[in-house]
C-alpha cells in the first residue's frame, strides 16, 4: 500500500507556515515528521508514501529530500519549481538528479487569480515539465477544475493528477458543476484523481463515510481504478480524522471491489504515475 498524499513540517524551518497559525488550524500547529507518521502507516498497513509540497520554495524540496534519503518509507517527493520563472528549466535540472524527486506542485488554489495555471508563461513551465517527464499535482478548487481539460488538451503528454478531487462541496453534498467538469476532464487519459482531501472537505465533527460516498463514486465513474490514488493528507487529515479512519474510511465506502482494483486504488496507481523507484 501507498499513501500517494502526505505532508511534513518543521515550524522553527525558515519557511511560510502562516496558514497554520488560523484559528481553525491550530490543532494543527506543531512539528509533524516522518516518526510522527510511520506509526500510523504501520498500524494501517501502509508501506510507503508520497510527499506533498506546503511551500514555493526550493528550499523546501532539498529539506524533503534530505527527509526521503533517511527514511525509506518515503517513497518519492513532489516539490514546487518556479512555473512561471525563465529559469524553471534550471531550477528543476538540480532536482532531476534525485531518485525520490518524482514530481511537481503549485498551490494553484491560493493564487488570487482563478486564470494562473492557463496562463502563457506558466504553461511555458509546465511544457518544461512534460518536456522530462515530470508529473504534475493540480490543487484545485471547485472553479478552477475547468481548467483541467485545457491543460489536458494543450499538453498531452504531460502527467496531471487532481489532488483531493478538486474539493468538492462535501459538507453540502453538492456535486452540481464539479460532477460535469470531472467526467470531462475524464476523458484525457494523462489526467488522474487522488482520492484524498475529503474529511476535510466535510462536517469537520460529524462527518461519517456516507458523505463521502457519492463523490468517491463519480471519482470512480469518471476515472476507475486504474487512474484514481489513494492518499491521507495527513496531517491536515487531523483537523477532522485520524490517519488510521481515513483508510478505513475509503475502504468501506470502496465496498465490494476486486482486489486488483483495491491494489491499483492504493498502490499500483501511485506507483505508476509517479513512476516510483523500487
Amino acid at each position: 500500500m501507498i499513501d500517494s498524499h502526505q505532508h511534513f513540517w518543521k515550524l522553527d524551518l525558515p519557511f511560510e507556515y502562516g496558514w497554520l497559525y488560523e484559528e481553525q488550524h491550530r490543532p494543527i500547529c506543531r512539528d509533524y515528521l516522518p516518526r510522527d507518521l510511520l506509526p500510523h502507516m504501520q498500524a494501517a498497513g501502509v508501506e510507503r508514501s508520497v510527499f506533498v509540497q506546503t511551500q514555493h520554495t526550493l528550499e523546501e524540496n532539498r529539506w524533503a529530500l534530505n527527509l526521503a534519503e533517511e527514511n525509506p518509507f518515503i517513497a518519492g517527493v513532489v516539490g514546487w519549481v518556479d512555473l512561471a520563472a525563465d529559469d524553471v528549466e534550471d531550477q528543476l535540472s538540480e532536482f532531476l538528479q534525485h531518485p525520490k524527486f518524482v514530481g511537481v506542485r503549485h498551490i494553484t488554489q491560493g493564487e488570487p487569480d482563478d486564470n494562473f495555471i492557463v496562463r502563457p508563461d506558466v504553461v511555458r513551465g509546465l511544457k518544461v515539465l512534460q518536456k522530462h517527464g515530470v508529473p504534475f499535482d493540480l490543487l484545485f478548487y471547485t472553479q478552477h477544475l475547468r481548467h483541467a481539460t485545457t491543460l489536458a488538451q494543450m499538453l498531452p503528454d504531460l502527467p496531471m493528477v487532481i489532488d483531493h478531487l478538486s474539493k468538492p462541496k462535501i459538507r453540502e453534498q453538492k456535486l452540481d458543476s464539479w460532477r460535469a467538469d470531472l467526467l470531462q476532464a475524464a476523458q484525457y487519459p494523462n489526467l488522474y484523481c487522488k482520492l484524498s482531501g475529503m474529511v476535510t472537505e466535510a462536517d469537520w465533527k460529524s462527518w461519517k463515510p456516507a458523505d463521502l460516498k457519492p463523490f468517491v463514486e463519480t471519482a470512480l465513474e469518471a476515472f476507475g481504478p486504474a487512474r484514481c490514488l489513494f492518499g491521507s493528507d495527513w496531517p491536515v487529515c487531523e483537523l477532522a480524522a485520524s490517519y488510521e479512519d481515513v483508510v478505513a474510511a475509503l475502504k468501506e465506502v470502496l465496498g465490494p471491489i476486486t482486489v486488483s482494483e483495491e491494489s491499483q486504488i492504493f498502490g499500483q496507481t501511485a506507483a505508476s504515475f509517479y513512476q516510483l523507484p523500487l
